[in-house]
């Protein structure tokens, strides 16, 4: 009846490490997602306008030309001027981050402008 008891006990205590284990993890988890949106800031084409974007939220319609970290100028009608001189217009749910990455709003990175 002991070795019952201590296989009891032995297995809830480790069902209760398992589960505070997966509760750390997941609150690691959510606030790397907390980071990510807030590294969430740029310009967004939304319903042909660009709007502006800060730490995952619609800020309202752009006002200025933007320039990116990378040299990219984001231009008040959509149209992107790379450091390079090449030109390129953001299409619709197309987002540039303020490091000059673009994203598509529901897809993920597509990669970084101008390199």
């Amino acid at each position: 009846m002991k070795k019952i008891m201590l296989s009891v006990i032995a297995v809830m205590c480790l069902a209760g490490f398992s589960s505070l284990s997966f509760a750390e993890d997941m609150g690691k988890m959510k606030g790397d997602m907390k980071d990510m949106k807030g590294d969430m800031s740029g310009v967004m084409m939304k319903d042909g306008k660009m709007m502006m974007m800060k730490d995952g939220k619609m800020m309202g319609p752009m006002e200025n030309e933007m320039t990116m970290s990378n040299g990219t100028k984001m231009m008040m009608d959509g149209k992107m001027m790379m450091k390079d001189g090449k030109e390129m217009r953001m299409k619709e749910g197309q987002m540039m981050m303020k490091d000059g990455k673009m994203m598509e709003s529901d897809k993920g990175m597509m990669g970084e402008m101008g390199k």
